[in-house]
């Protein structure tokens, strides 16, 4: 099982309409970094939902459920993807930008590294780590 984070504008595509929705497809990705993490994905991963710009903070956790495939948003015969996932939690205490860089456990994590990325991978620990911190504060 591998670990993942996904950043939405909340007023584009926020938690409360994925909560609603259950299960949504993650497209629209135009980074080829960010569309290799897509490719990546496997079935049973568990991905952080990340709301950027205003808020920048992780807000619940999620599961991926259907694996890569042709991104039906992008022109026809292009290389870009899309994945399914399904909500998980609402996290009790939204875990901020913020905490996240102050906290050495988190210090390496690609959000703070590589911030512009739309998906990236996570290590276990940090997973676990930013879900513990939501239930703690």
């Amino acid at each position: 099982m591998k670990y993942w984070l996904v950043k939405s504008e909340p007023n584009v595509y926020g938690w409360d309409q994925f909560e609603a929705d259950q299960t949504t497809m993650w497209d629209g990705v135009r980074n080829y970094q960010a569309r290799n993490y897509l490719k990546q994905m496997a079935v049973g991963d568990k991905v952080l939902f990340y709301h950027s710009h205003k808020e920048r903070a992780v807000v619940g956790d999620a599961e991926v459920v259907k694996t890569s495939y042709p991104d039906p948003t992008a022109e026809k015969n292009s290389h870009w993807v899309a994945v399914d996932i399904k909500a998980g939690r609402a996290f009790k205490n939204k875990v901020t930008l913020k905490q996240i860089k102050n906290d050495n456990k988190l210090k390496d994590m690609l959000l703070v590294k590589q911030a512009r990325l739309s998906v990236m991978p996570l290590k276990e620990d940090e997973y676990k780590h930013v879900c513990e911190l939501s239930e703690n504060m």
